[in-house]
């Protein structure tokens, strides 16, 4: 295809986007009001009518679909639940086009109105030019912005210029239950022939240009429980005569980190990667605003000063943060209670190449170590109940390329190249399972407030990112044997 006649047909879909883009809001409003909430059990079956609805706007692609069962789950209180079926779906069998796997889940974080959301979370509300409503950036614009940019060449009657496949779960906020096991089942028939698996699963660095994503950080999740007697205590019967259960856990969550943020268990940054020159140079044209960070965080100071340190200490470098204490008093108003049993939660995110057995080893010899010099009697039990490994993709590898051009070919700009801090177990999870390359391709603007308040995509996000797949087709039709000369990706980063 000649550069002339491929920017004519990129013209040709751009204008069928725009003049429908009334259209793709409705059916993001329509996909908005479902209540897919995953996390809650009373709202299965929400969930369920999401897939329902998923599968049916696959169906009038003309897609193939296979709702697949994996059956239920059991519940902290005994209760089995059906687990959402896995929509696997296929349209294009050309031997000659390339294979292009998308991924994306219809499920949503909880959200009520009376948490601080300023319109209804489950219905759609645009006000300047921003779409407002749980799921509309996590994840359920950028899986319709997919499914838009398909629907076009079909509206068209164009040639399609990829093979195309769906994967689309219902249960990836509740930790994807039952999607290792149909992968593992599935990577000989269902992923036998896919080039590559398209993510988007997560946010531009930026609020208005563009990045492609090629890391992610781990993060092991522990839990240190620390128990005195088998009741709680009065703490003016007991208190200065009993070591109290809570004060031993402070301690010990206390020596976990110093005040600059370095994490002080020995050895754990033994194995952290080194920053090469390459990558290093990429943090220069990063579009990174400290300042606007710091506003939309709502916090005055952060640790360090430069980008440069800032993205490192997100990107490549583990952290470690302490997120509740389980079993204290944390309702309004004062109980003197000394209570008998106390867990503190904290997790390590983890960077390429800490391995997850010997983090978990040196946060328990750490833990044991500081206990043991406060000469308690109370029983110590430290346990990582979820453990998810970094992601490292090479920048170089066609498809980030690819859709580099694809960018600049809608937004006008290259990309920035940028890691994610937080972590996305299912771009590792697809890279070692199936042995296929992954791209992390974002939409979403970096002010969109997944799992948060007020959730939104902006009208022209969701446009111009159904816009920047379509021209992703076009340009990975380009590649062809280029899919098959890079050799097979690597998964132990």
């Amino acid at each position: 295809m000649s550069s002339s006649s491929s920017s004519a047909l990129e013209t040709e879909i751009f204008q069928y986007i725009d003049l429908h883009q009334s259209d793709f809001i409705k059916d993001l409003k329509e996909w908005v009001a479902v209540e897919s909430d995953s996390v809650q059990p009373v709202l299965r079956k929400e969930v369920m009518r999401m897939m329902a609805l998923a599968a049916s706007k696959l169906e009038a692609l003309g897609a193939t679909v296979n709702s697949v069962n994996l059956g239920s789950h059991q519940l902290p209180d005994g209760q089995h639940l059906p687990l959402p079926p896995v929509i696997l779906g296929e349209l294009g069998k050309d031997p000659q086009n390339p294979t292009v796997c998308f991924y994306g889940h219809v499920d949503v974080q909880p959200a009520r109105r009376e948490d601080g959301w300023k319109t209804d979370p489950y219905t759609l509300t645009e006000i300047d030019g921003n779409l407002y409503g749980r799921g509309s950036t996590d994840n359920k614009g950028p899986v319709l912005a997919w499914i838009n940019a398909v629907e076009t060449f079909r509206a068209l009657k164009l040639a399609i210029p990829v093979n195309f496949k769906f994967i689309i779960e219902g249960m990836e906020e509740a930790g994807s239950l039952g999607l290792e096991k149909l992968l593992e089942e599935e990577k000989q028939c269902f992923f036998s022939d896919v080039d590559f698996i398209v993510i988007s699963d997560n946010l531009w660095l930026s609020k208005k240009k563009p990045a492609l994503t090629y890391g992610t950080r781990g993060n092991a999740c522990f839990f240190v429980e620390v128990e005195g007697g088998d009741k709680d205590l009065h703490s003016g019967t007991f208190g200065g005569i009993i070591h109290e259960p809570l004060m031993d856990l402070v301690a010990l969550l206390d020596s976990l980190v110093d005040p600059t943020g370095h994490i002080q268990i020995p050895g754990i940054y033994d194995s952290v990667a080194a920053l090469t020159e390459e990558e290093r140079k990429l943090y220069e044209s990063i579009e990174y605003d400290i300042e606007e960070h710091k506003n939309n965080s709502g916090v005055k100071k952060f640790l360090y000063s430069s980008k440069e340190e800032i993205l490192l200490h997100l990107w490549c470098y583990p952290s470690l943060s302490i997120h509740g204490i389980e079993g204290a008093f944390h309702e309004p108003g004062i109980k003197t209670v000394i209570p008998a049993k106390v867990i503190g939660k904290f997790s390590i995110r983890q960077v390429p190449y800490m391995d997850l057995s010997v983090v978990k080893q040196q946060v328990e010899e750490h833990l044991k170590n500081v206990f043991s010099k406060r000469n308690s009697p109370n029983k110590l039990k430290v346990s990582m109940p979820l453990g998810a490994k970094p992601w490292v993709a090479d920048v170089n590898d066609p498809l980030y390329k690819a859709a580099r051009r694809a960018i600049k070919t809608v937004f006008g700009e290259d990309p920035d190249f940028i890691r994610d801090g937080s972590t996305i177990p299912i771009a590792r999870l697809f890279q070692s399972i199936t042995q296929k390359r992954v791209i992390m391709f974002p939409i979403g603007a970096a002010d969109a407030g997944e799992h948060s308040q007020n959730e939104k995509i902006s009208r022209h996000n969701y446009i111009e990112g159904t816009k920047v797949f379509a021209a992703f087709f076009l340009e990975i039709s380009k590649l062809r044997g280029q899919l098959h000369e890079t050799s097979s990706p690597e998964t132990n980063n």
